[in-house]
């Protein structure tokens, strides 16, 4: 079964947010000109790099997480799309879209990724952690 990431954590951080496309290009060496490229691959993986604000309570759920449930970051699990996840629903004309009790129609977004090629880097702010890590949505 394939894990997930566990409620208790918060969203992660909008602000210091980086992504980016994972290159598929491989080099060419030409005996004469410039350097050529080719697709090393079709299906290519988005790269993030998010950073949560933990208690020490919520630290150790992570710790669990990361530890045990994907063995130290090498098994893929499934979590809210940070990016998408919980934002309303919106018209052409940028009004939220609202349900028969006028609530707001929330995006349902999840990613299938995996911890990225770095460990987990926590820093200590009071009482509280940071902690970022990069991760790798699979095709």
């Amino acid at each position: 079964m394939t894990p997930v990431w566990p409620t208790d954590l918060p969203r992660p951080f909008r602000d210091g947010y980086q992504g980016q496309a994972q290159d598929p290009r491989v080099r060419r060496r030409a005996e004469t000109g410039p350097r050529g490229h080719r697709r090393r691959f079709s299906a290519i993986a988005q790269i993030h790099s998010l950073t949560i604000d933990v208690s020490r309570d919520q630290k150790a759920v992570f710790d669990k997480f990361h530890e045990e449930d994907t063995s130290l970051g090498t098994l893929p699990f499934v979590m809210p799309d940070p990016l998408t996840d919980g934002w309303p629903l919106l018209a052409p004309d940028g009004q939220a879209l609202l349900a028969p009790d006028d609530e707001p129609i929330l995006i349902a977004a999840h990613w299938l990724c995996q911890f990225g090629e770095t460990m987990p880097v926590e820093t200590i702010r009071g009482i509280r952690f940071r902690i970022t890590f990069p991760l790798e949505v699979l095709p």
